[in-house]
Order: C-alpha cells, then structure tokens, then sequence
C-alpha cells in the first residue's frame, strides 16, 4: 500500500523559509517512486485546493503556479523515495494545508498534508 507522509510544516514569520518533505513507500508491482510524477498542493481555510507545483518522475521538468513562482523550488530524489517543497519569502497568503500528491498516468496517491502557517 502506497504511503505518503508530509513533514516540515510550521510557524513561520513573513518573509521566512521553511522545506517541506514528502516520503514515500510501499510502491509494488514494478511501479516504483521514480516512475511517478509528484506534485504539492495546498488548500486554505474557505479556498479551493491549488496545485502548487510539481516535478517529473526524473526530476527534468518543474512547474509552478504563478502564485509560487520565483519563491518555491520543488525537487525529488528518487534514491530517497523522497520529494521536497523549498519555500522562500513566505507570504500570509501562503498559509495553507500542504500535501503531496504521487501520480502515474490516472493513478493518484495522496498525502495526510502539512499545515504551513506564515504569520508574524
């Protein structure tokens, strides 16, 4: 059973940094983590979820919403199974619920979620 487990959220202060983690386990049947790509989303209070960014199963393409881009760097290391969500110049705006989300073709995994809360 596939698992992903978000880490690294928190407090932070306006124009702080926090790097979110995404671990993942229990890939079977040939698919493993290197064959998914792995995107963040983020949800607040009263909004509808937002992708956030996401990353190729090889890590050669990143994208980003406009909201995000210039300040947020998402990579992965398939040796780890892991991905990651550097967030720079934290906003308010960016408070939000930040989960990770594995997908192969129509196939989606989905994190618990993190909260990230930026607030002085």
């Amino acid at each position: 059973q596939v698992q992903l487990v978000e880490s690294g959220g928190g407090l932070v202060q306006p124009g702080g940094s926090l790097r979110l983690s995404c671990a993942a386990s229990g890939f079977t049947s040939g698919f493993t983590f290197s064959s998914h790509a792995m995107r963040w989303h983020r949800q607040a209070p009263g909004k509808e979820r937002e992708l956030v960014a996401g990353i190729s199963s090889s890590g050669g393409v990143t994208t980003y919403s406009d909201s995000v881009k210039g300040r947020f760097t998402i990579s992965r290391d398939n040796t780890k199974n892991t991905a990651y969500l550097q967030m720079n110049s934290l906003k308010p705006e960016d408070t939000a619920v930040y989960s990770c989300n594995a997908r192969r073709l129509s196939t989606d995994y989905w994190g618990q979620g993190t909260q990230v809360t930026v607030s002085s």
